[in-house]
């Protein structure tokens, strides 16, 4: 492709939507997410780094990695696991890095894949508590903390990180693996990879074999670094026979994928789903649809697909933001060969066990581009009802039961209930009933419900509020919680059991009531607030009306 002809694709995606208008965007975005990262204390953490002096040399199959040494964890950080996804190598499964000589420093964070802004409100901004940091399709990274690089075998914990396979770094303040690795004896893992249009744009169906993978090349990556995992970890001081990977919102979603791909069976023997419940992948056909659009955006055709591996990868990113339908794991029939749990669950992962589980305000997050929601009246809350059920008998259905269970809350408190309870939590409550019914590998359900302090408790137990909590991370939500004594007092309860079922797969711990395993029959459910107890089926008028309703509505869930 000429330059000539690379330059006039941008002047025909400028004149649609506004380059610089967007590019304005991010850039703002990028500096407000700067500028909270300093505020986060990461540059405070950073600096007392750099002081201690102590580092740390470990051999990788690939070359020598330096990393450092602070308060008992070894950090290293930016380790490579696949080479750049750039050039020719755009749209296909990982290579392994190039091996170098001499040491490399892991001492900063590596780049994030290019990706669109994620969060849009500076309220939302700051209760992320989001860090800057360049971008990169060179961006195949990890992220390892350890006690100690003593061949100990030790549990590993992988973590996947949210964004809703849009966007999203593994390298942000509250996925910090310190306090997990001290607080437990375990290894942490954080992973950067493919996302969007550059890890999950189908082709197959119109560029033929070469292609072939292209629509999942983003959760190939977190296979790859599992693979690295497997071949490393146990020099950083892990077990690559007892890896559990746990993720939240997207990071979950890609949990429920790779219970279903065949390609990760043996690279870990643990799974946490927090927030994302993917029942099915994306439907082929629908794949090739979005793609085909993606390609009229940028002026091209299948016959001109290999243009797509020389263009700048923000033109490519920039397309993305005006196609239709998402961009996620697609059902190929290969890389994923059956819908992960639906109509039930994989076989694949059967021996697995799983922790599961969802907050109870999720919707006060996921609706954050509602500028009505903490403001809508009756009018406006029976109006997004009807849309979301889609008939006016459907909607007074919800709203009675939803009146009934609450009778005094506010139109902005059902509505939000409503979508979490359609939403994130049926799925999961439908995740669990048929992993449970594989009658292999237990289920643990849990319900997040302590409620977030800042900006005048609006947000309640909103979605992602949990992750400091498991991470022991704390310090870095003061935006959410304000660092009161009791939710340390959560955060020491909910990152033990995290670590126990690590390193049991029983989320079992002293300072927990007794959680058994979720089946039908019982429904055992962990509700994690002020006061941490096991409810059977909690909710339940509003769990069979659910289900009740899908099987009015012909039962088909989506992702």
């Amino acid at each position: 492709m000429s330059n000539q002809h690379a330059d006039r694709v941008p002047q025909k995606i400028g004149r649609r939507v506004g380059r610089r208008g967007f590019l304005k965007q991010t850039s703002l975005l990028a500096s407000q997410a700067g500028a909270l990262a300093l505020l986060s204390g990461e540059g405070v953490m950073a600096a007392q780094t750099a002081k201690s002096g102590g580092d740390v040399v470990v051999d990788t199959t690939f070359g020598k990695v330096r990393g450092r040494k602070l308060n008992g964890i070894s950090t290293f950080k930016g380790i490579p696991y696949g080479a750049s996804t750039a050039g020719a190598s755009r749209f296909m499964p990982a290579k392994k890095p190039v091996a170098w000589t001499g040491t490399r420093d892991a001492l900063d964070f590596g780049p994030s894949c290019p990706q669109l802004p994620g969060f849009k409100t500076p309220e939302i901004q700051l209760m992320q508590n989001l860090a800057g940091g360049p971008s990169s399709e060179d961006c195949l990274v990890l992220n390892v903390w350890t006690p100690g690089t003593d061949g100990a075998k030790r549990p590993v914990m992988f973590w996947l990180h949210g964004g809703g396979f849009q966007f999203g770094s593994g390298s942000q303040p509250f996925y910090d693996g310190a306090n997990l690795a001290r607080r437990g004896n375990v290894v942490t893992i954080t992973i950067n990879h493919r996302l969007g249009c550059l890890g999950y744009l189908h082709l197959a169906d119109l560029g033929g074999p070469a292609f072939a993978k292209s629509g999942n090349v983003g959760i190939l990556d977190a296979v790859a670094a599992l693979e690295w995992v497997r071949d490393n970890v146990e020099r950083f001081g892990g077990d690559p026979k007892n890896v559990m990977i746990f993720g939240e919102s997207g990071g979950g979603s890609k949990v429920s994928t790779l219970l279903g791909m065949p390609a990760a069976k043996g690279l870990f023997h643990k799974a946490a789903i927090e927030s994302g419940p993917a029942l099915t992948a994306t439907a082929r056909e629908a794949a090739a649809r979005t793609a085909s659009a993606f390609l009229n955006i940028l002026g091209l055709d299948k016959t001109k697909l290999d243009r797509l591996q020389n263009l700048p990868a923000q033109h490519l990113i920039e397309a993305q933001s005006m196609t239709r339908g998402g961009f996620s794991p697609v059902h190929d029939g290969d890389v994923i060969p059956e819908h992960m749990f639906e109509p039930v669950a994989t076989r694949i992962s059967e021996d697995i066990p799983l922790l599961i589980g969802s907050n109870k305000d999720e919707g006060t997050f996921l609706l954050q581009s509602e500028a009505d929601l903490f403001t809508m009246d009756e009018t406006a809350l029976r109006s997004k009802v009807r849309t979301a059920m889609g008939s006016d008998e459907a909607a007074n259905r919800v709203l009675d039961i939803y009146r009934r269970t609450y009778p005094n809350a506010r139109p902005t408190d059902y509505w939000v209930q409503i979508y979490t309870d359609r939403s994130m939590r049926t799925r999961s409550i439908a995740l669990a009933e048929r992993k449970a019914a594989l009658n292999k590998a237990p289920v643990y359900m849990y319900y997040f419900a302590w409620d977030t302090i800042g900006f005048g408790g609006k947000y309640k137990a909103m979605h992602m509020a949990e992750i400091p909590f498991v991470f022991d991370n704390i310090a870095n939500a003061e935006a959410m919680t304000h660092l009161l004594p009791e939710a340390q007092t959560l955060a020491d309860k909910m990152s033990n059991a995290w670590l126990a079922f690590a390193k049991t797969g029983h989320p079992a711990t002293t300072d927990l009531p007794q959680w058994s395993a979720y089946s039908t029959d019982h429904r055992a459910t962990m509700i994690f607030d002020s006061h941490p107890r096991v409810e059977n089926d909690p909710a339940r008028d509003l769990r069979t009306f659910w289900q009740q309703e899908e099987q009015r509505q012909g039962g088909g869930r989506t992702r």
